[in-house]
């Protein structure tokens, strides 16, 4: 047998180990996960033994600890899931920007949902639930559409340092606009200050249920895109020369990331650097392949997100810090630390 026959074969025995062993990264991510969703239970301003939070699971009340156990159960949920579209979002964000500083909070579709949302509550009274998310999904399509139309004006394009820094300018403006829209309501700015900070306490299984038919629409575009944005990482011409429709193809990406993005600032608020950091990391670990990269991102996001929540119920006790002032605190020096790094320089 020839080293050229063998060739081939020794190519496929690798890359079948290199599956195997993200696999079991992904794997004992999942059981992190596990881990710290029991930690968000038994944990927080009151510590809950074990007994309580079984009987607590099983809908018993009979105790402070169990009562609290069933406070802490949907605000685990609405944890796991918006840190999950949040890191999912992050990834298909700098995938379809080919930009490695993309995130929903930097290129103003964070800010994009939360002013729509204020504008809505504040000129129209909106309500319900539904109302909410409409509303902040369309914010935030709209933010992400004028980012690229600014990003794309003057030569060459939308390249990734125009998008960004468009992005950067969109959400302090439209930052500023939310403040001139809640200053002179004197009767809405407080529940508006408290929202815009970013925070799952509260959280109730009947404000999560509505936004579900939302996220699962959006976690499935995203996840049915990875092999799309495998191509689109290889540049247009070359996408376009495989048979990809790049303009389509981008497009349909950059909506599910804008119904994950819209649908959890309608139920969270704006959370910010969790989007930006949990891809960067997951990359540092299984590369840029996008179908392993989106689902490692969607649960490194939910981690995160749930380990946050935890740090902030400990860290001010009895007080509780909103999970969007724990994120910031912790993301800003992990991002640092990767540029510094310079492990991370382009996608």
């Amino acid at each position: 047998m020839t080293a050229e026959s063998l060739q081939p074969q020794q190519s496929w025995t690798a890359s079948g180990r290199s599956n195997r062993k993200r696999g079991l990264f992904l794997a004992a991510l999942f059981g992190l996960l596990v881990v710290l969703s029991a930690l968000s239970v038994a944990v927080g301003t009151r510590d809950v033994a074990v007994a309580d939070v079984l009987a607590g699971l099983g809908g018993r009340l009979d105790s402070i600890g169990q009562a609290a156990v069933a406070v802490r159960i949907p605000r685990t949920v609405l944890a796991l899931i918006a840190g999950a579209a949040l890191g999912l979002a992050g990834a298909i964000m700098q995938g379809v920007t080919r930009n490695p500083l993309a995130d929903p909070g930097i290129l103003g579709v964070n800010m994009g949902a939360s002013l729509a949302v204020v504008v809505g509550v504040a000129w129209f009274d909106i309500a319900s639930a539904q109302a909410y998310i409409w509303t902040a999904i369309l914010g935030a399509g709209s933010a992400a559409v004028f980012v690229y139309v600014i990003g794309s004006l003057g030569r060459g394009g939308a390249t990734p340092l125009k998008l960004a820094l468009a992005g950067a300018a969109t959400s302090v403006a439209f930052s500023s606009m939310v403040i001139a829209v809640v200053l002179p309501r004197g009767d809405i700015a407080g529940g508006i200050r408290s929202w815009q900070i970013g925070g799952v306490g509260g959280a109730t299984f009947e404000r999560i249920l509505p936004v579900l038919p939302f996220l699962a629409v959006g976690f499935a575009i995203s996840l049915l895109s990875a092999r799309k944005l495998n191509s689109l990482a290889l540049g247009d011409d070359l996408a376009a020369g495989l048979g990809e429709r790049v303009a389509l193809s981008r497009a349909i990406a950059s909506f599910g990331a804008i119904l994950l993005c819209g649908a959890t600032t309608a139920v969270c608020g704006p959370i910010g650097f969790l989007g930006l950091v949990v891809p960067h990391l997951c990359r540092l670990v299984v590369g840029v392949d996008h179908r392993w990269l989106l689902p490692f991102s969607a649960l490194g996001g939910a981690c995160l997100m749930v380990a946050a929540d935890i740090v902030g119920r400990i860290a001010a006790r009895p007080a509780e810090l909103d999970v969007g002032i724990v994120t910031a605190f912790v993301g800003a020096p992990f991002f640092i630390w990767i540029v510094r790094r310079q492990r991370v320089r382009e996608l």
